[in-house]
């Protein structure tokens, strides 16, 4: 059986290994480059880099037996992609979606960026911003100087925060997930008074980041996750073995 994962995750490293170990070949397609450093290389496993259009996503699914969408829940654009690609090139195709989280009380939950910097702005204090690089235009309004960007240690999350105009100071260029206490050092060592996040599950330190604001005093903003439906590993998994 030929499989194809979009990954880039934590879940689809996860996933492409035991479905490769069950004996499929599995071609995995990532974004980054950074994507591919995580995935690494293990029997079984191609790694594509590089963004696909939509051509190019419907050609190398014709060549699957199944497709596999393990990319982030806030991902949406790229999760419409896929199915669609998915769905013209015939292919049977699964959600591997990591399960939402417990919002803690006294959460201020947006539907988008915009909002969050909506209700920041005249609000006094220091901002980390954990929804990456990419949501940094929807902030663009707020004063850089109260910004403090968590982005990922590569060259376009650093051109990301230069072009949003953040003080170099401010960067805090790093790859998570991120312990409970290594949060709390952040929140002190910048005096920060709002976190903006993502509820990026178990997987993507979310826990971690509401323990370490309600322990700091940190007002917890998070961007509504997209409401989508899903399947655990371990069910794809028994599908996969159904086609082997």
């Amino acid at each position: 059986m030929k499989a194809a994962v979009f990954s880039g995750t934590t879940e689809g490293r996860g996933f492409s290994r035991a479905l490769a170990a069950l004996g499929a070949a599995v071609t995995v397609c990532v974004a980054t480059e950074l994507g591919a450093e995580e995935q690494g290389r293990a029997e079984g496993i191609t790694v594509r880099t590089g963004r696909l259009d939509a051509e190019e996503m419907t050609a190398l699914l014709r060549n699957a037996d199944l497709c596999v969408d393990a990319t982030h829940p806030y991902a949406t654009e790229a999760t419409r992609n896929i199915r669609a690609a998915a769905g013209a090139a015939g292919v049977e195709y699964h959600r591997l979606l990591r399960p939402a989280s417990t919002l803690p009380a006294g959460s201020a939950v947006f539907a988008a960026a915009d909002d969050a910097a909506a209700y920041l702005q005249g609000k006094p204090g220091n901002i980390l911003l954990a929804t990456g690089a990419k949501e940094l235009p929807a902030f663009a309004a707020l004063e850089p100087e109260r910004l403090y960007p968590r982005v990922l240690p590569t060259v376009a999350g650093i051109t990301a925060c230069e072009a949003a105009g953040i003080p170099h100071r401010n960067i805090v260029a790093m790859q998570g997930p991120f312990t409970e206490e290594l949060n709390i050092a952040l929140f002190r060592q910048f005096r920060i008074a709002f976190l903006v996040t993502k509820d990026g599950g178990a997987t993507g330190g979310f826990a971690e980041k509401a323990r370490a604001a309600e322990q700091c005093g940190v007002q917890l903003i998070v961007l509504r996750r997209p409401v989508e439906q899903g399947e655990c590993a371990e069910a794809i998994l028994q599908r996969c073995r159904e086609l082997l």
